[in-house]
């Protein structure tokens, strides 16, 4: 099992029609399962690419 290291969490926005009529909706986070140092991590997307960046360093 992965364990999470990122601390992102799902955004709450609202919908708006052209009737303003709201209905809550959430906009999760880019969550990807990876390997770092042998142990499996579920972390953002924009992370690993950073990650990845900088591991040639």
């Amino acid at each position: 099992m992965a364990k999470k290291v990122t601390k992102k969490k799902p955004l709450t926005v609202n919908l708006r029609s052209h009737a303003l009529n709201t209905t809550k909706s959430q906009q999760k986070p880019n969550l990807i399962k990876t390997t770092i140092d042998g142990k499996k991590v579920k972390i953002s997307a924009r992370e690993a690419r950073t990650i990845k960046k900088n591991a040639n360093k």
